[in-house]
């Protein structure tokens, strides 16, 4: 379907093509009533047969459209019309991050750092107003000739993993940025976005994903049983601050990574200042270890036990 020439919603004017990816088709458009350029991403066809991801889409491209950051892609109208379904964005000149990796290989890790406190800022946000993002990956960073980073797709991807529409495979290009509680098919919340952003900065700093092979499967797997090569292995001159924030960002067990975005984004700042500094704290070292009195005739057992979100003891077995 090429829309191009045409004017959708009575305002949105469709003049040229600017990018294509597995669930939409972006356009340049000009607002008619404004009197300003945005990008339209419009839904692809097989994708408006299914009522439950139509409805899915609506609520969470509404709910991101109510985001305001700076480092986030502003969403100023969502609508449909003749099966087209579409969102109206901001229109941001720049390159993906993906292609920025593709182009110069490994990026320094100032630079890397700054955009990773960028990124980071915009899911504290999200996260804060109950968004999680569920698809940060180089792709969905754009960033613009003022090298300020913006995240885009906010809430979209929700709506495809929670759909039936998923077996058209919408989610393959992603694997290689999934946590591994996503990449089971169980329950994401803001800790997974923290996760796909390690995977981020380890991509930014070596020029390559952490986890790769023939099938998405395989990928998948990995990201569940396999512990990456630390970062600063493969490049010896990221700092060791560095190196610890992106392994804490990646630990496979949520309760040992970064809490919420805030954590992560005072970490990476301090890293800026101390790089070489041991600041980074495991939260393994919060477990706590009691002792169980025994009854009678019973063995000393020692348990460990953590608190959880909610304040409650939950107790890990190896």
């Amino acid at each position: 379907m090429n829309l191009v020439g045409k004017v959708i919603g009575n305002r949105y004017e469709i003049l040229e093509k600017i990018g294509e990816g597995g669930m939409a088709t972006v356009y340049k458009a000009r607002c008619n009533i404004l009197k300003r350029y945005v990008a339209v991403k419009v839904l692809r066809e097989e994708f408006t047969t299914d009522e439950e991801f139509i409805r899915r889409f609506n609520t969470e491209a509404q709910a991101a459209a109510s985001l305001t950051h700076p480092n986030i892609v502003s969403i100023f109208d969502v609508g449909h019309e003749d099966n087209i379904y579409y969102i109206v964005m901001e229109l941001v000149q720049g390159k993906t991050l993906k292609e920025i990796i593709n182009e110069d290989g490994v990026l320094p890790w100032k630079w890397s750092v700054n955009i990773a406190i960028q990124v980071a800022s915009a899911l504290e946000t999200a996260h804060k107003n109950n968004i999680v993002h569920r698809d940060i990956k180089p792709h969905n960073i754009i960033i613009t000739e003022d090298g300020i980073a913006k995240v885009t797709d906010f809430g979209i991807a929700k709506a495809v993993s929670n759909s039936t529409i998923t077996a058209f495979g919408t989610t393959i290009g992603s694997v290689h940025y999934f946590s591994p509680e996503h990449a089971r098919g169980g329950y994401t919340d803001a800790k997974s976005d923290i996760y796909s952003l390690g995977v981020v900065m380890y991509e930014m700093l070596t020029g390559r994903v952490p986890f790769d092979a023939d099938t998405p499967v395989s990928i998948a797997l990995k990201h569940m049983q396999e512990k990456p090569v630390e970062p600063m292995k493969l490049n010896p001159s990221i700092p060791f601050a560095i190196n610890k924030i992106i392994m804490k960002a990646m630990e496979k067990e949520p309760s040992l990574r970064y809490q919420n975005a805030t954590e992560m984004l005072k970490d990476l700042s301090m890293a800026l200042k101390d790089p070489e500094g041991g600041f980074v704290k495991s939260n393994a070292e919060k477990l706590q270890y009691t002792q169980r009195v025994p009854v009678l005739g019973e063995e000393p057992q020692v348990e460990m036990r953590k608190e959880n979100k909610k304040g409650k003891l939950a107790k890990y077995f190896e």
